[in-house]
């Protein structure tokens, strides 16, 4: 099955119900306000901006949040894409960290976002 790829600069963008089990690519960071509309829409994967990772560690806070939701999950970094632009997250975002559901898909830091998404919609997901 090719799951869709939903390309939303923010996070914000997805439909509950109708993006369920998509790949989701933000240009929002990873903190825990954009964990909650990603959980509201359950894609397969949600890839958010690293945010420069920031004070206690906020802006990953969405990774181990929807860890415990089932939801795949990691960020780009900073460094590699610009922050609120889905499609450079998408084109020159290399993937700066994980939770264990994004590394049980063999998403692994390092890998650029292009080649995990082509990953996984040539295996189906």
């Amino acid at each position: 099955m090719n799951r869709p790829l939903r390309l939303v600069d923010s996070i914000t963008e997805l439909r509950p119900g109708a993006d369920t089990g998509c790949l989701a690519v933000s240009g929002s960071h990873g903190g825990i306000s954009s964990a909650h509309y990603a959980l509201a829409a359950q894609p397969m994967l949600a890839v958010f901006n690293d945010a420069g990772v920031g004070k206690d560690v906020a802006g990953l806070a969405a990774l181990p949040f929807l860890q415990r939701h089932g939801i795949a999950a990691c960020t780009v970094a900073h460094t590699s894409a610009r922050i609120g632009e889905a499609r450079s997250t998408l084109h020159d975002g290399v993937v700066s960290h994980c939770n264990a559901q994004a590394l049980s898909l063999g998403i692994e830091p390092g890998q650029a976002c292009a080649a995990l998404i082509r990953q996984l919609q040539g295996s189906g997901g």
